[in-house]
């Protein structure tokens, strides 16, 4: 794990990697995804029962294959340890919870002249999720998927998910009964973005796509974007630390490592000013790397990509967590609610001792997809407005029309538009 200083005269040099740490080659993968994409708007079912065979090494010959039976789901949901199903209605309370504040609201508003201008909200009809399956399962990513659309109010939610040898994992059934989902296929890769964006004879057409995934996921959703609309182009999860004096180094270790552990693409990086505490969080890193299961993709993630920023002043912090724009951010400080109003980018903001990034990933309420590599500069996490859409209201009296009409007319007619300004004047003859 390598610690940077800003006093270093290859400062910026160093740091421009870090900067670059959630970059994909999308070049190198979008041929295969065209490819893929365009065999399964020409083929269909056809090409996505070949897919499956080659990536997930299992042949369909059917819909009823493909589909996940609801029966499966209730009897998983049934055979659920007592504690784990709690923790499951657990999180999904609080999460419903909170997405449920999130809620845009229609709007009118009435002028003198009786005009009415607003907004009506409305929720789009057909919503794609997708949900990794491959080098494991994540059903929290389900409930975090699922429940803004359900407060949003889809009606026709579809769940596409890889199963490798036509395995489904057991939590994720569950997960998928108590979200109360219906059509959920077993799909995966690039092959399902493209069926849930033009539809096959098995799986529907919808509206918006969303959820994490590999590269090939997101080199599909950023091709199929305008066909329908996405949430973002996510890439390697990653965590950033402010940390100060009164940070735990055995905490800020296992933090890091929670991101290290997802994949060997993951990024870790602490900023301080305080030399003694980066150099007791690192040993302690590789201390308790030894005690993790997946401890060779954490220390490659590590080794690779982690990394230790050592600053002279709080300011200089600041400014460069807001250049990383993190996904996750810790604000590992004895004053945490001080810095708060600094931050400008940031997927979610951890705030205190004992608010580790792990709470949020399942259980605390805000949402886990969350925008990678920096571009929490212009994307949020998921909400529910990704499942909604806004229209205008607008209604002129005839009042309203005299008062403006001419002014519009002037408009029209200056950008040589005649039939617009005539729109306009023949209704004030």
């Amino acid at each position: 794990m390598k610690i940077i200083k800003t006093i270093d005269n290859d400062f910026f040099e160093k740091f421009d990697e870090v900067l670059g740490r959630g970059s994909m080659d999308l070049d190198n993968v979008s041929s295969t995804v065209n490819s893929i994409i365009n065999e399964i708007k020409t083929d269909g079912d056809k090409a996505l029962y070949t897919h499956i065979e080659k990536f997930d090494a299992w042949k369909p010959l059917s819909t009823d294959d493909l589909l996940i039976d609801t029966k499966d789901m209730k009897e998983a949901y049934e055979n659920l340890d007592t504690h784990l199903k709690e923790a499951l209605h657990t999180a999904y309370r609080r999460i419903y919870s909170y997405h449920e504040k999130q809620l845009p609201k229609s709007w009118m508003s009435y002028e003198d002249n009786g005009n009415v201008l607003g907004q009506k909200v409305t929720p789009v009809k057909n919503a794609g999720l997708y949900i990794p399956g491959g080098k494991a399962a994540y059903p929290s990513s389900l409930l975090m998927n699922a429940i803004p659309a359900i407060v949003a109010g889809v009606k026709n939610i579809v769940v596409c998910t890889p199963t490798p040898k036509n395995e489904v994992n057991s939590l994720l059934l569950a997960a998928l009964h108590i979200c109360g989902i219906s059509r959920a296929f077993k799909v995966g890769g690039a092959s399902a973005i493209a069926a849930m964006a033009y539809g096959t004879d098995s799986i529907p057409k919808v509206d918006v796509i969303t959820g994490p995934g590999n590269i090939y996921v997101a080199c599909a959703k950023k091709a199929v974007f305008g066909e329908v609309n996405i949430d973002m182009v996510a890439g390697p999860s990653e965590i950033a630390i402010i940390a100060d004096e009164s940070a735990n180094p055995e905490f800020l270790a296992i933090d890091l490592l929670s991101q290290a552990e997802h994949d060997e693409m993951a990024s870790s990086i602490l900023v301080t000013t305080s030399e003694e505490l980066a150099n007791k969080t690192k040993d302690e890193v590789y201390k308790r790397l030894e005690t993790l299961k997946r401890k060779d993709i954490a220390r490659k993630s590590i080794e690779n990509r982690g990394v230790i920023i050592i600053t002279q002043t709080p300011m200089q912090i600041i400014d460069i967590v807001n250049s990383l724009a993190p996904e996750h951010l810790e604000l590992a400080i004895a004053n945490p609610f001080d810095m708060l109003p600094f931050i400008d980018n940031a997927g979610a903001i951890f705030m205190g001792h004992n608010t580790p990034e792990a709470i949020g990933d399942y259980i605390a309420g805000p949402n886990h997809t969350l925008p990678t590599g920096g571009t929490a500069r212009f994307f949020s996490p998921l909400g529910v407005e990704n499942f909604m859409k806004k229209s205008s209201v607008i209604h002129m009296s005839y009042m309203g029309l005299s008062e403006l009409g001419n002014k519009c007319a002037l408009m029209a007619d200056k950008e040589d538009l005649e039939a617009h300004k005539l729109s306009v004047l023949e209704r004030l003859k």
